[in-house]
């Protein structure tokens, strides 16, 4: 179920990278100013996570996700009928207040569940619901940006399995024993909790990785499908599911997380993760074919999920205490790092063009590798 729950949200992470040029053209407006619709879910995502990650820890993660999803129901389902761009801007910032309650909590669950030696390989499990519905939500952008439906179609659809998955895990939730509320959150206040966390050292360098890897790797990514639909002149059906190839290379490393693991280790992981990130945003810049993008996009993927997902296996131990919070903390900063990558992407794309966002991306995320890499290297192993 939280699989389900996972597929729908990251289809809503992804949905509107196909849809930029559509909607460019059906207000009038370049595709930079089109982002509007990312940035404002992006930062409303972050936001509201430090607001759902100290009540998970008090008042339950499952029943907030739950709560949470029905709330993402509502919020596709305004968009669709958003009279206007401006109007379809608040919407979307809407949804991305509801969504900031899904994959953080799912996290933020399964970390006060597994045990940390299995954590890696479980959250990969667990990522399989999310990337295979960014990989359906990046298709679904390109397909109903070249039909009649449009924008307004994608998002109902996505309105509508939201109420499914809410409705099937709501009666799973009526079922399960109130929750035990930790002996950290019953006596502070929000801040507090928040502050227990920054305060570890370890934990402000996961903060940054992640947060370079929402600027670097998050904004560039969408414009991506803009970027090949403008260079080779790709439908954006098609665009979108050469880039959705990524979500493959996902899948990829979610099945071999576990010998991945055991084989490379957390610092070779990081640093491999690091190379492939920005090597394929070099290939996508120097690559005269137009179906290269699609290996291209699956090697990004695979390369992402080296880095992301042990950056994720942090943020679930960083504050074991504190763990919604901590893990609502990452969140906000992978999606305020997206946010700001949008906003520096779309304006290099409307005033300079493509070839500096993808230098940009890739010079920024080998340094991101490199650099959690040799913390990863000096760090001292907790016991746990």
């Amino acid at each position: 179920m939280l699989a389900c729950a996972a597929f729908f949200s990251g289809a809503a992470l992804r949905v509107c990278d196909g849809l930029l040029p559509r909607l460019a053209r059906d207000f009038t407006i370049t595709p930079g100013a089109a982002s509007q619709v990312v940035i404002s879910f992006a930062v409303a995502y972050g936001l509201m996570q430090l607001v759902f990650g100290p009540l998970g820890d008090r008042y339950g993660k499952a029943r907030l996700m739950c709560a949470a999803l029905f709330g993402c129901a509502g919020g596709a389902a305004a968009s669709a009928l958003a009279p206007g761009f401006d109007a379809l801007v608040w919407t979307r910032m809407l949804w991305g207040m509801a969504a900031a309650g899904v994959i953080p909590l799912a996290m933020a669950w399964i970390g006060d569940n597994v045990p940390y030696a299995q954590r890696q390989a479980t959250l990969a499990r667990f990522l399989t619901g999310t990337l295979s519905g960014m990989m359906a939500g990046q298709l679904a952008g390109g397909l109903f940006a070249d039909l009649a439906a449009g924008w307004r179609g994608a998002f109902f659809t996505l309105a509508v399995g939201f109420a499914l998955v809410a409705t099937l895990l709501l009666r799973r939730v009526r079922r399960m024993p109130a929750p035990a509320r930790s002996a950290s959150t019953g006596r502070g206040h929000f801040g507090r909790d928040l502050w227990s966390v920054l305060q570890v050292p370890w934990a402000r360098r996961v903060l940054l990785a992640v947060g370079a890897e929402g600027i670097f790797l998050l904004g560039p990514m969408a414009f991506l499908p803009t970027y090949l639909h403008h260079r080779h002149g790709l439908t954006l059906a098609v665009a979108s599911g050469l880039i959705a190839l990524y979500a493959v290379g996902g899948l990829v490393y979610a099945v071999s997380a576990r010998r991945l693991v055991a084989t490379l280790g957390e610092r070779r992981m990081v640093l491999l993760g690091g190379v492939l990130m920005s090597a394929t945003f070099l290939a996508l810049w120097l690559s005269p074919w137009w179906f290269a993008a699609g290996p291209i996009a699956l090697l990004m993927g695979f390369g992402t999920y080296l880095f992301h997902n042990t950056l994720q296996t942090h943020a679930t131990q960083m504050a074991p205490a504190s763990r919604g919070t901590a893990v609502a903390l990452f969140a906000f900063c992978l999606f305020a790092g997206q946010a700001l990558g949008v906003t520096l992407a779309g304006w290099s794309v409307d005033h300079l063009g493509y070839v500096p966002m993808l230098a940009a991306a890739a010079a920024g995320l080998a340094v991101a590798g490199w650099a959690f890499a040799g913390a990863l290297g000096r760090r001292v192993p907790p016991v746990h």
